[in-house]
């Protein structure tokens, strides 16, 4: 494992205080919650390596950082510093291409030009809440979802499919269930990552970790502790399958002249 990787798991875990809040909130969650599966080798090979590594955010208003009570504390912005604060000296940026009000099929027509473009090595794309919020059918999302990951995987890219905020407006709406499972569907059938927002934020709900609710007035949009708790959480998960990645790796065995310090002439 290399040693980014190696502080990357010592510093991942444990109490998560959001950012610049005057009454920190322990966001820790189980790792069976905040686990990402799928191996996300391009960017783990850019850390591994040196090399600069660009994650793109995209989604809708949650990744815009509506509730947030300015950009820097979106969960894209919070999520760079918690990696960078993971990997320390990785060159390493987030950057936020949300759009409020956004559904897939509005996503999906500027995934080129928005993200694609940009030549990430991961994107993050945060779906599905405005559908549950329209519609009850969702069988057009399926299709959408899958056309998106499909063109990022295109470009080698790295894909996490981030799934539902837990708030009282999305429990409200009878098509949730359905589309969480069509976000873990799409996931598993393209090999791609997912990071269970909804069931972090339910486990936080549980446990009373968020004293002044994890959603505003409007009963949808986080606000800035929650959003600070995701991009820990995110960035635990993050860290931890990158380092999985590189104690996977095949280790180049070494001649003994190599193991005794010699040097072949």
């Amino acid at each position: 494992m290399t040693g980014r990787l190696a502080a990357a798991i010592l510093l991942a875990g444990g109490l998560c205080p959001a950012a610049a809040l005057a009454d920190p909130v322990d966001c820790a969650a189980p790792p069976a919650l905040t686990a990402i599966a799928r191996s996300l080798d391009r960017s783990a090979e850019r850390i591994e390596t040196g090399k600069p590594l660009l994650i793109v955010a995209v989604g809708s208003s949650s990744t815009a950082g509506t509730g947030a009570t300015g950009s820097e504390a979106s969960y894209p912005s919070r999520l760079q510093a918690e990696l960078r604060r993971r990997l320390p000296g990785v060159d390493l940026t987030v950057l936020n291409r949300g759009r409020g009000g956004e559904d897939a099929g509005e996503e999906l027509a500027r995934l080129d030009r928005d993200v694609v473009a940009a030549h990430p090595d991961l994107v993050i794309w945060q779906i599905g809440t405005n559908a549950v919020l329209r519609r009850d059918d969702l069988a057009a999302d399926a299709e959408l979802m899958q056309r998106g990951v499909e063109m990022l995987k295109r470009d080698g890219i790295d894909v996490v499919l981030m799934d539902l905020q837990f708030a009282p407006r999305v429990l409200n709406r009878p098509a949730y269930p359905a589309m969480e499972q069509l976000i873990a569907d799409t996931a598993e059938h393209d090999s791609v990552g997912l990071f269970h927002r909804f069931e972090v934020m339910r486990f936080w709900q549980t446990a009373g970790r968020f004293a002044g609710g994890m959603t505003g007035a409007d009963g949808l949009h986080m606000n800035d502790a929650s959003y600070g708790c995701l991009a820990a959480s995110l960035a635990d998960g993050l860290a931890a399958n990158w380092a999985a990645h590189a104690k996977a790796r095949p280790r180049v065995p070494q001649s003994p002249d190599a193991v005794a310090g010699l040097t072949s002439r």
